[in-house]
């Protein structure tokens, strides 16, 4: 395992960010959900060792709340805020931060060029990094976070403030980060479409609580009592015969029809025997990662 925690728990005054925190996280890329305020940034900082918790973690092998500069010298993290050095460079708060790290400065500054190349900054690099946009600053601390090659990224709301293009293209240096480099990344966003290009796996909090978790095609497989449904003739009767048993049907081909709670497949069958109409096609319509979501923070929670 990557990291984990067991019985991970973490309040402020009488706000409690995590209740009871018990979860494993593999290698490759995992996505961490969760409405405002479900504990998404504070499990992130005390993982990082810049928060005590009670309860016990383990990242990489590592207790961050023993040994936090241990666990932060072997994993990059791109904060949701900001994080610039007033008057420098664009390269060089890069390389100030791999100092910071613990590279030795030539090091540094020459990792600074390759990160500063990869994020898509290189002639952006002898910038002041307060003049940058919000996607450059963003992808500036993507650059920070990796230069000193970690094993392991944390990155919170990745995405946040970018036009649909530069949206993309962050998404995109993520997979490659994961499919072609072997980072592995823990995602926290609020944007289920980004964790579901991104990610394999998924962590959902609510209230300081995992929600659900798992792989993210397991989590979407479900039955949603909705098909697809492709028939040979008779469309119009197949679409009347349905709706005479209750289901919903659209009034396009293929027909997508949503089943009366409790039916199963065999009414469809039943409509195609009513209208003469033959079945071509049945497919299951997966449930959507925000159907799963929804699911999770909303139905009763035991605390």
């Amino acid at each position: 395992m990557i990291l984990q925690t067991n019985h991970l728990s973490k309040s402020f005054g009488t706000t409690v960010a995590l209740d009871d925190v018990t979860l494993e996280i593999g290698a490759g890329a995992t996505g961490l959900l969760g409405p405002n305020g479900a504990g998404k940034t504070t499990l992130l900082r005390v993982l990082l060792g810049l928060l005590p918790a009670k309860g016990t973690a383990s990242v990489l092998g590592v207790d961050p709340m023993r040994s936090p500069r241990e666990v932060r010298a072997r994993l990059g993290y791109m904060p949701e805020s900001e994080c610039l050095v007033p008057g420098l460079y664009g390269v060089d708060t890069v390389s100030f931060m791999g100092r910071l790290a613990g590279m030795p400065a030539r090091a540094a500054f020459k990792r600074a060029h390759e990160v500063m190349y990869f994020v898509g900054l290189g002639e952006e690099r002898y910038r002041d990094a307060s003049e940058y946009s919000t996607g450059m600053q963003q992808r500036l601390k993507l650059a920070i976070a990796l230069v000193h090659d970690p094993e392991l990224l944390f990155l919170d709301e990745p995405t946040n403030g970018l036009d649909p293009r530069g949206r993309d293209e962050m998404l995109t240096l993520i997979a490659e980060l994961a499919r072609d480099h072997q980072k592995h990344i823990l995602l926290s966003s609020h944007l289920l479409k980004d964790v579901e290009l991104v990610c394999r796996e998924v962590v959902m909090l609510r209230g300081g609580s995992v929600a659900r978790r798992g792989d993210i095609k397991e989590l979407t497989a479900g039955q949603t009592g909705a098909y697809l449904v492709t028939v040979a003739n008779h469309d119009a009767e197949f679409r009347a015969s349905l709706t005479e048993l209750g289901a919903v049907a659209s009034a396009k081909s293929p027909v997508h029809v949503v089943l009366p709670l409790g039916a199963t497949t065999e009414l469809i069958f039943e409509a195609s025997r009513r209208s003469q109409a033959r079945v071509k096609g049945l497919m299951a319509v997966r449930r959507s990662l925000e159907d799963v979501f929804l699911d999770a923070v909303e139905e009763p929670h035991a605390g």
